[in-house]
Parts: C-alpha cells; sequence; structure tokens
C-alpha cells in the first residue's frame, strides 16, 4: 500500500470520529448557606438548563469563614436540599471539600 494513501485513509477515519464526538462542558452554579429557597430555585432551573443542554453541572456550596468548620453531614444536607429542586434527572459524583466549600458534578441521565 501506498503511504500517502495510508495516511489520508488515517486522517479520513480521524475526522469521521472527530464529528460523532460530543464535548461536554462543566458548567458552574454557586449556592451559599445562607442562600434563600427563591435564589435556589432559579440556580436550579440554570442547573435544569445546563443538563438538559448535556452538559454537566458543578454546585458549589461556597463557605466563609467559620463557615468551613461546620458539620460535614449539616453542609452535604444543604448540598441535597438544593439538588431535590432540580427537575431533570441526573447521575452524581462525590461531593468533595475544597479550600473554599463542597463541590459536586451532576450529569445528564444516561
Amino acid at each position: 500500500m501506498d503511504k500517502g494513501k495510508y495516511f489520508y485513509e488515517q486522517e479520513k477515519k480521524r475526522k469521521q470520529a472527530a464529528k460523532k464526538q460530543k464535548d461536554v462542558e462543566i458548567k458552574s452554579v454557586r449556592i451559599g448557606i445562607g442562600t434563600s429557597l427563591h435564589d435556589m430555585e432559579l440556580k436550579a432551573k440554570q442547573a435544569d438548563e445546563f443538563l438538559t443542554e448535556g452538559n454537566k453541572a458543578k454546585v458549589d456550596l461556597a463557605l466563609r469563614g467559620r463557615e468551613k468548620y461546620l458539620d460535614r453531614k449539616f453542609l452535604e444536607e444543604r448540598i441535597e436540599r438544593f439538588l431535590a429542586i432540580i427537575s431533570h434527572s441526573f447521575d452524581r459524583e462525590d461531593v468533595k471539600k475544597g479550600p473554599r466549600g463542597l463541590s459536586l458534578i451532576i450529569g445528564p441521565k444516561k
């Protein structure tokens, strides 16, 4: 087989595979401990839009000052309260603790 023809075929296969590939972005929604119910509903609606588009959503529970040292179960309950508002079905990952608070990544259900 001709070398040029082989490379041409490989490039053609690579371009076909790239057309079928879907880019998934991670969009972010940030809430706090004192976020009101109405604000949570607005942000949940925003997360629903991200999930319907096929993107993943990162839910950040921002903690300031002494809030960082509150009981982890209490903080996870706040995230669960937010997730209960989301109407779109989703898959979730673990809750991770970072320097600025807790974060959770949710993606559309497959």
